[in-house]
């Protein structure tokens, strides 16, 4: 019995072993810096300030990798978190955005914070000080509608040609 148990134990070793070395890819893409939401002009200091703190991990290519984020199998799960939250809101490719697009994800952005579904919650565990509180919440709030209703208004540019 006591045989078993060691080899069962040997296989299991060797295979956290193993699995140290296979990798997921956890990069952070090239950004050109006039696409980043930091370049638009409409976004206040303090939206950026909490969007940094409390988004910028998962929802922009400037990921900081925790050591733990190496380690099998937290690595798959981290790096998968990141790439679906990159392909649903990327804060690095703002700029990208046609107002009718930007629109939906301001929408979404309110949404989920005001629900209190983002953060994720397995991120907050990780990471306390990411935790919106309630005016965090409200100024995002606030911040997405006021932009979305901006997006709606035809630009000076077009009101002159008309």
């Amino acid at each position: 019995m006591k045989k078993k148990i060691r080899v069962v134990f040997g296989v299991v070793v060797g295979f956290v072993i193993l699995a140290q070395l296979i990798r997921p890819e956890r990069g952070n893409p090239p950004t050109d810096p006039a696409m980043s939401i930091r370049a638009n002009k409409a976004v206040p200091k303090e939206i950026l300030a909490i969007l940094e703190r409390s988004c910028f991990d998962c929802h922009s290519n400037e990921t900081r990798w925790p050591w733990y984020s190496a380690v099998t199998p937290m690595n798959f799960l981290i790096a998968g978190d990141v790439t679906r939250a990159r392909k649903r809101l990327n804060f690095s490719e703002w700029g990208k955005h046609k107002p009718i697009k930007a629109q939906g994800l301001l929408q979404m952005i309110d949404d989920q914070v005001s629900l209190g579904e983002m953060p994720l919650p397995q991120y907050l565990a990780l990471h306390p000080l990411a935790r919106l509180t309630e005016s965090d919440i409200a100024a995002l709030s606030e911040w997405a509608l006021n932009e979305q209703e901006r997006l709606l208004r035809p630009s000076e540019i077009e009101r002159k040609d008309h």
